[in-house]
């Protein structure tokens, strides 16, 4: 139990996780206010699925700009920034929605305007925990993250549910853009280091180029990030089928899709925590072959169960499993990148889950028009297991230190006392260097 909640200690870390928590139980009463309002209007799955796309394709486009922004300027002022446009956002959805006179259009139009503003939060955000905790710590305020977000999952679409029932979708809105005012009061009250600026000689395009030959040259952050772009693509958007399940097949109402929600959430938080307790030596590598198999099982068990309490345990089982495709893939990129380039290659992260699962959302989304949601989850089921035997070599490697004498701009290698030891994961095969004279230094 020490151990699983050991990132607590930090004083910056708990303010950050309290002030998150508030925040994240309004975006996903949004969320699912968003969800059910279109589906109520449209009852179109191909809707829902442009809905996704709207609200997260903007972070595939501007990802890497946001990954660039948070290593050339102070991560926690870009946070601050990012934060108070999103309460903006909020208030001008409940705006529209109380004042009536309101079509999907716009609710899309804000959708996008959200999605750009998360194209530079989401680097901010998570470069930012490190600066918050000691490095021992990090795995383990990965992993409290994942939880954090999963138990607000948990509550927040429930309360949805109750609110879209009695208050209507308007009073969801409303609550989302208050929330935002704990994060914000979060964020001043920490006591990060001082900000030192550092001098940018290079353009922004160079440090875009910079961040993908830094990935190119480790494989191990490459692998990991292409599996979990496969997944986001092909099957974490089974969340864009949930309202047809609520309303069709268990045929319920808004508060039924709030308790499906609610379940997948329940099934994550148990994912997280069980990550936030493993040793920081664990394999991680075979917990997240483990776990994808538990998602695309859950998935495949969940598709065609007609009785609502078992589909609720598969639902649980499937959001155990799809904790493994962030949090580990987080960890090992957090816990393995250079410093300098932490936003960038932290962009990339984005650009692979929240850039490629929009995608995913609208290509659901119209398959279900023709096989259906149950066969539709099926299929996302089964390409679960194809993606597993497609990265199983990756998967079934062992993880193991290495050293490289990083060089300077002269091309003199840094003194013995000043090398740079990479940590695990990095491939050492030596290979030509496109970028000779750029030197991987910690901030």
């Amino acid at each position: 139990m020490i151990r699983t909640f050991n990132a607590l200690h930090s004083r910056n870390y708990r303010l950050y996780v309290y002030g998150q928590f508030v925040s994240l139980i309004g975006t996903w009463m949004q969320r699912t206010a968003v969800s059910w309002v279109v589906y109520t209007l449209t009852h179109s799955s191909f809707m829902l699925g442009l809905t996704f796309f709207a609200g997260q394709f903007p972070s595939f486009v501007l990802g890497l700009f946001g990954g660039v922004v948070s290593d050339r300027y102070d991560r926690f002022r870009v946070l601050l920034f990012t934060q108070v446009a999103s309460l903006i956002q909020a208030g001008a959805l409940a705006t529209l929605i109380l004042l009536g006179h309101y079509t999907v259009w716009e609710m899309l139009m804000l959708s996008v305007m959200l999605g750009c503003i998360n194209a530079f939060d989401v680097p901010a955000r998570q470069s930012l925990v490190y600066e918050m905790v000691e490095k021992d710590q990090l795995p383990n305020a990965l992993a409290l993250n994942s939880s954090m977000v999963n138990m607000a999952r948990l509550v927040g679409p429930a309360m949805a549910g109750i609110v879209l029932e009695k208050l209507g979708a308007g009073i969801c809105f409303v609550l989302n853009a208050a929330s935002f005012i704990a994060v914000i009061s979060s964020l001043l009250r920490m006591k990060l280091k001082p900000y030192v600026p550092r001098p940018h000689n290079k353009k922004a395009l160079t440090d875009l180029k910079e961040g993908l030959t830094y990935l190119r040259q480790t494989p191990s952050i490459a692998t990991v990030i292409l599996m979990l772009a496969a997944m986001s693509l092909f099957v974490i958007p089974y969340a864009t089928m949930m309202p047809v399940y609520a309303k069709e097949i268990f045929k319920g109402n808004a508060s039924t899709f709030g308790y499906i929600d609610s379940f997948i959430g329940l099934g994550a938080i148990a994912g997280a925590l069980y990550l936030a307790s493993v040793a920081p030596d664990a394999d991680r590598k075979k917990i997240l072959r483990r776990n994808t198999l538990l998602f695309g099982l859950g998935l495949v068990l969940y598709s065609h169960t007609t009785w609502f309490p078992l589909a609720m345990v598969f639902a649980m089982l499937s959001g155990f499993g799809m904790m493994a495709q962030t949090t580990v893939t987080n960890t090992i990129i957090q816990t393995t990148v250079e410093p300098a380039m932490r936003g960038r290659v932290i962009s990339y992260f984005a650009m692979a889950y929240f850039g490629m699962m929009p995608v995913g959302s609208l290509l659901i989304g119209t398959v279900s028009q023709y096989i259906g949601a149950q066969n539709t989850l099926l299929a996302e089921g089964i390409a679960a297991f194809i993606i597993i035997g497609i990265f199983w070599r990756y998967l079934r490697g062992k993880e193991t230190p290495a050293t490289e004498t990083i060089k300077t701009v002269d091309d003199s290698p840094l003194p013995a006392s000043e090398e740079l030891e990479l940590p695990p994961l990095i491939d050492t095969t030596p290979k030509q260097n496109p970028l000779k004279n750029t030197v991987w230094k910690s901030a």
